[in-house]
């Protein structure tokens, strides 16, 4: 049984950081494509950031690249996100995803459907 668990959520000053981790098991991680999603209440889930299953190449969406920074210890079957410079607007539930043999077209992450697993989710609040 594949089970995803992300943690470090939490409530976090802005231009401060913060790292999730989303560590899976029942799954051979290196197989898989990995993302990063998030969601606020009364929006879309948004994608935050990928690995692509095939060449590990990491890609952003744009309200993060340049602040945020995915990672992947294939040893320790966990995935990382890095949050930096963190604002308001990011305040939202985590959520990791994964899918076997996932591809990356066109350089943006695929959409949520595209993935089967998925963890529950982790608050991160921004806030004074």
């Amino acid at each position: 049984q594949v089970q995803l668990v992300e943690s470090g959520g939490g409530l976090v000053p802005p231009g401060g950081s913060v790292r999730l981790s989303c560590t899976a098991s029942g799954l051979t991680w290196e197989y898989y494509g990995i993302g990063w999603f998030r969601q606020s209440p009364g929006k879309e889930r948004e994608e935050v950031a990928c690995i692509d299953s095939r060449d590990g190449r990491l890609y952003y969406g744009e309200s993060v690249k340049g602040r945020f920074t995915m990672s992947a210890d294939y040893a320790k079957n966990t995935a990382y996100l890095q949050m930096n410079s963190l604002r308001f607007t990011d305040t939202a539930v985590y959520y990791c995803a994964a899918e076997v043999g996932l591809r990356v077209v066109g350089n943006r992450c695929p959409r949520e459907w595209s993935y089967d697993e998925w963890g529950q989710g982790t608050q991160v609040t921004v806030s004074s």
